[in-house]
């Protein structure tokens, strides 16, 4: 398979990334050859210092002999023009990056059918989503949904206060529709056997149906936590715009402070209620003080320098802040920000890359969640007649030890499985798998022994 990537900045690296990682062909397309400099010199792909919006950059064989075209410049026109010349050219699915939200709300569908885009990518949308369900979920680092909602992942870190600390896994005992999937530690994704225990420390993922998981989250939380209230935002850019909507619908009280008048303005004409935008600096100590960051349940960070949240997060913390979430650019700095006490971080990049993920494995994989800056990976794929686990017990499978087979819908009803489950055509299974064996695990449940577009 050739994918193309047209934009070299960095949501495209990440993509290219990824996508080379598991052996396809990348062509990354950039009319800044600076650009290009990072991704010649850091990944085996192929690059081409052309304009991506030209048509006779479409005639290069290198280009239109591609599966999958992706558009991720920094413009939306750029984008969309670039996908329209696609399929033009011959090229059958494309994807675009659109970060203008009226585009993906009720444009959404007119500039899918009208403009022949497979799948629109807005980053900050989906960050800012994903910040959502973290905020709504009692102390979780991470909570993602699928199979159409019917299952959730629960990611949470094990404290003093946890009731499934230091306890063999075969002798806990977790509520029906719960179970324990992935442990991160010391670097380390594990997949855990019944003489596994959860250590202080450790990232721990959990999966099972949305009613179970809500009530399981509690043995995480303090005992004086309390309902989430008041959110204080620092950086009023897309993510903040698209966040603050969600949090004033359910009823939670926002302050955004920004230093740039502008976006300041912007923010203000969105809130409503008790929900104030602050013009000022985030880094005013004295500021923080005065708007109360000590009583906020949770400070979100989302300015556009990494260490500038990094260092508004501590600041928080220092100040009495309950919980800290912070956006950030550069992937490799997510095990550093987690390490000195930041409770969740965010990537709107690797966000996004999973759903280009998907899209790409479109044999069988319907959904895909990076998970610990991608040293692993929550997938979700449907069973296909023929594939190898197919009218067979799990315990009679020999799966890879790489992978756990944690939940499976069938018929719209949802399951957690055990060895003696028989897995059938047309059911959604979801899976844990370690980063590097995705492919292989993924051709179990598949006929085709490849990724298929």
């Amino acid at each position: 398979m050739r994918v193309v990537i047209v934009g070299a900045g960095k949501l495209g690296y990440t993509i290219a990334e990824l996508l080379s990682s598991e052996g396809i062909e990348v062509v990354v397309v950039d009319k800044d050859e600076n650009q290009l400099t990072a991704v010649k010199e850091t990944l085996d792909v192929m690059t081409i210092n052309k304009s991506g919006t030209n048509p006779t950059t479409l005639d290069d064989p290198d280009i239109n002999r591609a599966e999958i075209f992706i558009a991720v410049t920094s413009t939306d026109e750029v984008n969309m023009v670039a996908c329209i010349l696609a399929k033009k050219h011959g090229i059958k699915h494309t994807i675009a990056r659109i970060r203008d939200i009226q585009f993906m709300g009720e444009a959404r569908e007119y500039v899918k059918k009208n403009f022949d885009i497979d799948l629109l990518l807005n980053p900050e949308l989906i960050a800012a989503n994903e910040i959502y369900r973290i905020l709504m979920t009692p102390a979780a680092l991470n909570v993602d949904d699928f199979a159409d909602g019917k299952i959730r992942l629960f990611e949470a870190r094990v404290t003093h206060h946890s009731k499934v600390a230091n306890i063999p896994l075969k002798n806990l005992k977790l509520p029906n529709g719960v179970l324990a999937g992935l442990i991160h530690r010391d670097h380390r994704m594990i997949i855990p056997h019944g003489d596994d225990f959860l250590q202080v420390h450790d990232n721990a993922y959990f999966i099972g149906f949305p009613d179970a998981i809500q009530k399981f989250s509690s043995n995480f939380v303090q005992q004086d936590s309390r309902r989430l209230e008041k959110v204080l935002i620092i950086g009023a850019g897309r993510i903040a715009r698209a966040l603050v909507v969600h949090l004033m619908d359910a009823g939670v009280s926002v302050k955004v402070i920004e230093k740039d008048y502008e976006r300041c303005e912007q923010m203000a004409a969105l809130l409503t209620g008790d929900s104030i935008a602050i013009y000022g600096d985030g880094t005013n100590v004295d500021l923080l003080a005065e708007e109360g960051i000590a009583s906020a349940d949770v400070v979100v960070c989302l300015t556009e320098d990494d260490r500038l949240n990094l260092m508004m997060a501590l600041l928080a913390k220092h100040m009495g802040a309950k919980k800290t979430i912070v956006r950030v650019y550069r992937t490799e700095y997510v095990d550093l920000i987690e390490k000195v006490g930041v409770d969740v971080v965010i990537s709107a990049r690797l966000l996004s890359a999973s759903e280009v993920l998907a899209f790409v494995r479109r044999g069988g994989v319907t959904r895909v969640s990076i998970l610990e800056g991608a040293k692993a990976e929550a997938v979700e794929v449907i069973v296909q007649k023929g594939a190898k686990v197919e009218g067979k017990k799990l315990m009679d499978v020999k799966l890879p030890k790489s992978c756990l087979v944690c939940a499976y819908v069938r018929k719209g009803k949802a399951a957690i499985p055990n060895g003696h489950t028989i897995l059938l055509d047309g059911d959604r299974i979801i899976l844990f798998c370690l980063r590097g064996s995705v492919q292989e695990v993924v051709s179990w449940f598949t006929k085709e022994q490849r990724f298929i577009v």
